[in-house]
């Protein structure tokens, strides 16, 4: 699993090249567009909405336990990473099912000249039915993201355990932001339920994977090229581990 940790991770790095050498650069730029759009409006009204929220979990603690302005401090604190978490399981799923069409059409142009084979063809049939599969992944994922998110999120209201619990929620939302980029690969050769299994065999690539895209979310440029590099990073890695007999 560590291995495949940090193979997710140098990944980014032998996706630069790749996108470069094939000369993919205008696969980076519409989903780019898309991600900054879709960025600004979920996190802009999850920014405007922390303090509200952090004042409504206020009310829940005693006045008097550890004073009031440091349980207002921490109900804010808790506010924030919790329209910061849903924000981004938000924004991940739907910018990476909306997408979902072109970068599994990247995944599949880096397929093929990796291999060798015959370059692929965009055809509006092959469009729905990756829009259909990536919808169905994304539902799929955001109820379990949802799930485990809200477990740590409750944990997280004992102050002890805060600051584990964004460690363990980043590293939730990186497991499932890694499998999104793993399946447009995926999706050509299993169905979903063994995409499934074959991600939960490699969990450690896929950790690798969404946790460099996440940090590249992060940061105000990353969303120009953060879906794609990641799309081409994990199909690299992906190729590998079908090539070797990754059954699922």
């Amino acid at each position: 699993m560590i291995q495949g940790f940090i193979e997710g991770i140098t990944s980014y790095s032998k996706a630069l090249q790749l996108i470069s050498r094939f000369r993919l650069w205008g696969y980076v730029w519409l989903p780019g567009l898309l991600s900054v759009l879709l960025g600004l409006a979920i996190f802009g009204t999850a920014w405007g909405l922390s303090d509200d929220i952090g004042g409504w979990i206020g009310q829940f603690y005693p006045e008097h336990w550890w004073g009031g302005q440091v349980v207002q401090r921490i109900a804010n604190v808790f506010g924030g990473l919790l329209v910061l978490a849903l924000g981004l399981i938000l924004f991940k799923h739907l910018v990476m099912a909306i997408a979902s069409p072109f970068m599994s059409f990247l995944s599949e142009k880096i397929e093929k000249k990796m291999l060798g084979a015959a370059e692929v063809k965009f055809t509006l049939a092959r469009a729905i039915s990756d829009l259909v599969r990536g919808v169905t992944i994304a539902l799929r994922n955001i109820i379990r993201e949802l799930f485990f998110t809200v477990l740590l999120l409750l944990l997280g209201l004992i102050p002890l355990f805060s600051p584990f619990t964004a460690v363990l929620i980043f590293l939730v939302q990186a497991f499932y932001a890694g499998f999104g980029n793993m399946d447009f690969t995926l999706e050509r050769h299993f169905r979903v339920r063994s995409s499934v299994r074959f991600v939960r065999r490699h969990r450690g690539l896929a950790i690798g994977n969404g946790t460099v895209f996440l940090l590249l979310l992060f940061t105000g440029v990353g969303f120009l090229f953060a879906l794609p590099r990641g799309t081409v990073a994990a199909t690299a890695e992906t190729i590998k581990r079908l090539d070797v007999g990754g059954q699922p």
